[in-house]
C-alpha cells in the first residue's frame, strides 16, 4: 500500500497541464529538510481517484514505484544517506535504485549499514549503475572487476545489477555491438549465477544507426545478440522517446519510424526495470525535450504504464524508478513525482 498522506495545491495546480549511510546531526540538517518538504508529503490518492486522471484502479501497480538516487546525490553527499530514505518514505516510495554506494561528505558507511538503513525505511535495495568498462585495470566496471560488482550488489540484496554505459565499448557497428553484446551476455551469466538479472540502460544513442549498416538500428542489435535469459533492459523512457525524436530517419533520410512502447509490449519480460523521466517537447532542442519533473512534461505515462501493466501476468514484474538528471530541488522533484504518479488512474 501506497504511503503518502495530504494533498499538494501546487501538485493539483501542474496536474491541470496535462488535462547518497548517516544520520545528519543538528539544525542544519533539520533546516534543510524543512525547506524543501511539505508538512505531510505527498499527494492522497482519494478513494475515487478523481484527480483529472478517471475513475479506474491506480495505473502505479503497489509497492512498485522506485527512485534512482542520483537525482538525489546533493542530498546523499550533505545530509547522508538516512535523511534521504526518512524523506522517500514520506514520499510513498517502495524501492530505490542506487548509482553509487558512498555518500561523499556525510561520511563513510558499509554495505550492511546501508541495505539495513534502506529496509528500516521500507525501501528494496532493488538495482544499481556501475561502469561497463574503463582503461583503469582497478576501476570499479563490470569488465575490470566483475566479482567485487556482484560481490556488493549480492550483499545489499539486489535483485538487479547494471550499467548505464552505452555498448559503445568497440564502436558503431555491427560487429562491434556485437562484441559488447557477447560481454553483456558473460555479465548475465554472472549474475544468473549470483541469483540477479543484469541490465543495460539506455539513453537516446542506442538508437541510432550503426556505422556501417545504416539500414540498422543498434538497438535491435543489442536485443537481437544478447540473450534474453540473461541479459534484461531498463528502458528509460525520456531517453527513448529523445531517440525517436532524433532517429526515426536514417542517415540518408528515409523514414525509419519506432516507437519505444512497442519493444517493451514485445518482449515485456526483457524490461524488468524503467525509468520515468519526463521532458517538454521542445523540437528546438537537439534531444527533443527539455527534462523537467514527472508530471510536468508531454510524455503520457497514464498511457506508457498501463499498457505494460495490462499485459497479462505483467503488473508487478515490472519497476517504475523515476529519475531527474538535473532537478531544480531535488527533494521537490522526488516529493511531486511520486504524487503524480500516484494519482494516475487507468481510463473506464
Amino acid at each position: 500500500m501506497s504511503r503518502i498522506s495530504q494533498p499538494d495545491p501546487e501538485l493539483t495546480h501542474r496536474l491541470t497541464r496535462r488535462g547518497m549511510l548517516g544520520v545528519a546531526a543538528g539544525a542544519t540538517a533539520a533546516a534543510l529538510l524543512g525547506a524543501t518538504a511539505s508538512p505531510a508529503g505527498a499527494a492522497t490518492e482519494t478513494a475515487t481517484g478523481t484527480t483529472g486522471h478517471g475513475r479506474g484502479r491506480p495505473v502505479l501497480p503497489p509497492g512498485r514505484l522506485g527512485i534512482q538516487l542520483y537525482s538525489l546525490r546533493d542530498k546523499v553527499s550533505t545530509l547522508g544517506f538516512a535523511p534521504v530514505f526518512a524523506e522517500l518514505e514520506k514520499y510513498g516510495y517502495d524501492e530505490v535504485e542506487f548509482a553509487g554506494y558512498t555518500q561523499g561528505s556525510a561520511g563513510p558507511i558499509t554495505l550492511a549499514q546501508l541495505k539495513r538503513l534502506a529496509r528500516d525505511h521500507g525501501l528494496n535495495p532493488i538495482g544499481s549503475h556501475v561502469g561497463y568498462y574503463a582503461d583503469d585495470p582497478n576501476a570499479y566496471t563490470f569488465a575490470q572487476n566483475l566479482t567485487k560488482v556482484l560481490d556488493d550488489a549480492q550483499a545489499l540484496g539486489l535483485q538487479h545489477i547494471g550499467t548505464a554505459s552505452g555498448p559503445f565499448r568497440y564502436g558503431s557497428t555491427v560487429d562491434a555491438w556485437k562484441r559488447a553484446a557477447e560481454d553483456f551476455n558473460t555479465y548475465g551469466a554472472a549474475a544468473k549465477a549470483r541469483g540477479m538479472k543484469f541490465y543495460q540502460h539506455n539513453h537516446s544513442e542506442e538508437f541510432s544507426f550503426a556505422t556501417d549498416n545504416p539500414k540498422v538500428r543498434l538497438y535491435d542489435v543489442l536485443l537481437r545478440e544478447t540473450d534474453p535469459d540473461l541479459v534484461f533492459l531498463e528502458m528509460d523512457i525520456y531517453w527513448a522517446y529523445s531517440g525517436q525524436f532524433r532517429f526515426s530517419k536514417r542517415p540518408d533520410g528515409t523514414p525509419a519510424p519506432f516507437e519505444p512502447l512497442n519493444y517493451v509490449l514485445r518482449q515485456p519480460h526483457r524490461y524488468p526495470l524503467f525509468h520515468v523521466k519526463d521532458g517538454v517537447s521542445d523540437p528546438a532542442n537537439t534531444y527533443g525535450y527539455r527534462m523537467t519533473d514527472v508530471g510536468d512534461g508531454d510524455i503520457d505515462y497514464q498511457k506508457f504504464i498501463s499498457a505494460v501493466t495490462r499485459l497479462r501476468g505483467e503488473r508487478l514484474a515490472h519497476h517504475w524508478q523515476a529519475e531527474h538528471d538535473q532537478p531544480a530541488e531535488s527533494f521537490t522533484f522526488a516529493r511531486r513525482s511520486s504524487a503524480h504518479l500516484h494519482s494516475l488512474r487507468e481510463k473506464c
